[in-house]
């Protein structure tokens, strides 16, 4: 078991090291993880081959933090600040086998510039064999209240889109913003046939994504909403940070906190949790 420092595509990081020989790489940048394997050496994170670091740069794939600010739905550049600010690992430990670190973010003259509110933000990270836990706690340290978004934008690695599944979505609503529209799932399971970007609202349930005989289970405690994104061959064209098929391999599963936003009074927090477990079928 070990924490240590390194460093990832020249940027600052934390590598995570469990008993079992699971392991994990959280940049200081956005406190964004790059990279988990479970003990048999298997990368269960999609990292675009054309991602951008830092330099301000939000990383295309792995796990970025949004805060407070979900996409454009407000006065901040999408998905506001968290992502692109430099964090400081504030706490880690190693027992029972499991790796643990505490990245932490608070406000400062350039984020009140933005977002005139002070707060304290903590991602907790912790691996151990076949599961990793990805914990937001959010802080309101200032004497006015406030209201926020956030979201943990899972970017989860998959043999081929084409073939996947996401089991546990039938008879939740959603908002499609492929075409504007809010309906209900009617499907025993999601398949990505093309683009697909959907927030799936009151979302309590567990949640498996199945990609031939590997599954991931995604749980979700206090996130009240699910994000599923791809951009399909069309839109990956046309992102940069994308290679042109970087689609097939990945899908979107994030922890989210969007409709309604969140309020804060003085001095309370709020603590969001997303659990992945990777199986064989």
């Amino acid at each position: 078991m070990s924490i240590d420092s390194t460093t990832f595509k020249g940027q600052p990081a934390v590598r995570l090291r469990a008993a079992d020989g699971a392991q994990a790489v959280v940049l200081l940048h956005g406190a964004h993880i790059v990279s988990w394997t479970t003990p048999n050496g298997v990368e269960r994170m999609f990292l675009s081959e054309r991602a951008q670091y830092g330099n301000g740069e939000s990383v295309r794939g792995g796990v970025p933090v949004v805060f407070p600010q979900f996409n454009q739905r407000g006065p901040l550049a999408r998905h506001g600040f968290a992502r692109s600010r430099g964090w400081r690992l504030a706490q880690q430990a190693s027992a029972a086998g499991d790796a643990l670190a505490v990245f932490a973010l608070g406000d400062d003259e350039a984020t009140r510039a933005l977002w005139p509110h002070p707060f304290g933000l903590e991602l907790t990270v912790r691996i151990a064999g076949e599961r990793m836990d990805i914990e937001l706690d959010v802080e309101n340290t200032g004497d006015a209240p406030f209201s926020f978004m956030a979201a943990l934008h899972t970017y989860l690695r998959v043999g081929d889109i084409g073939t996947v599944q996401l089991l546990g979505l039938q008879g939740a609503q959603y908002l499609d913003f492929t075409r504007d529209v809010t309906l209900t799932d009617q499907d025993d399971a999601l398949r990505i046939y093309g683009e697909t970007d959907r927030i799936y609202f009151g979302m309590d349930r567990p949640l498996r994504l199945r990609d031939g005989r590997n599954a991931v289970d995604i749980t979700i405690q206090e996130f009240r909403d699910v994000v599923v994104w791809n951009p399909g061959r069309e839109r990956s064209a046309q992102l940069q940070d994308m290679t042109p098929d970087g689609y097939r391999n990945m899908l979107c599963v994030e922890a989210a906190l969007i409709e309604p936003a969140q309020a804060l009074a003085p001095g309370e927090s709020w603590t969001g949790l997303q659990s992945l477990t990777a199986t064989t079928l």
